[in-house]
């Protein structure tokens, strides 16, 4: 059985991913601070909890990859704060730039001779986010459009190889992330993304033709939709 792992497996889109991926019939190692014991009820996820916006838990997660044989890595753990720059602490600075890139970095590091060998899949859940400039999200933008970056960098880096790269940048997509924000998705279905739509987004690259390459995959909204919260 091939093996799959999820970053930020508990939630959102991850969790929508790790499920797909099930259903498939991967074995999906799935990365999060907290478990889903719905998940963990099907014998082929494993779970292993540990923050990855810190070295030590990158690292955690990096001794225990490097014993199995990887197929796919799906990059989708993150975090946004959305505020004017000099309101941010630097603990937020520097957690969602672990977060968000530096953490993917690690753990591509850690699989990609693996991924290679077994003619696999890297995908990095990025964000409308890295293709054009908003306010209030320098640091987010940044590290997304570092991530783009990266994985196009290393598309080129390895297409003697017969491993897939492939940028996603989702839209607002209704999902936790929104939780601690000042603002959210929209109730209207052609308003917003569902994380259901980027695990169907990640089923096609899985069953596309292995000679051909999806290397960004952007994917929006039919109609724009954002609700601000009311402050308490």
């Amino acid at each position: 059985m091939k093996i799959a792992v999820v970053t930020g497996a508990s939630s959102g889109i991850g969790r929508a991913i790790s499920e797909r991926l099930l259903y498939l019939n991967y074995k999906v190692i799935g990365i999060s601070r907290k478990v889903d014991k719905n998940l963990c009820k099907n014998s082929d996820f494993i779970a292993i909890t540990t923050d990855l916006s810190s070295e030590e838990g990158v690292l955690k997660v990096a001794q225990e990859l490097k014993k199995e044989s990887i197929h796919i890595l799906i990059n989708s753990a993150g975090f946004g704060r959305f505020e004017p720059h000099e309101e941010l602490s630097f603990e937020t600075i520097i957690k969602m730039s672990f977060l968000n890139l530096t953490a993917p970095m690690l753990l591509t590091n850690t699989v990609l001779r693996d991924l290679k060998k077994n003619s696999g899949y890297l995908i990095n859940i990025n964000s409308i986010e890295a293709l054009r400039a908003s306010k209030f999200a320098g640091v987010y933008s940044a590290t997304k459009a570092g991530l783009k970056a990266f994985s196009d960098s290393l598309f080129e880096e390895t297409r003697k190889s017969d491993l897939s790269i492939t940028n996603i940048n989702p839209d607002m997509t209704q999902t936790s992330f929104y939780d601690s924000l000042q603002f959210e998705t929209t109730q209207k279905e052609d308003e917003k993304l569902l994380a259901t739509d980027i695990a169907d987004v990640v089923e096609h690259i899985l069953k596309m033709r292995k000679g051909a390459v999806v290397s960004e995959y952007t994917i929006r909204s039919l109609k724009f939709g954002i609700v601000k919260k009311k402050r308490r």
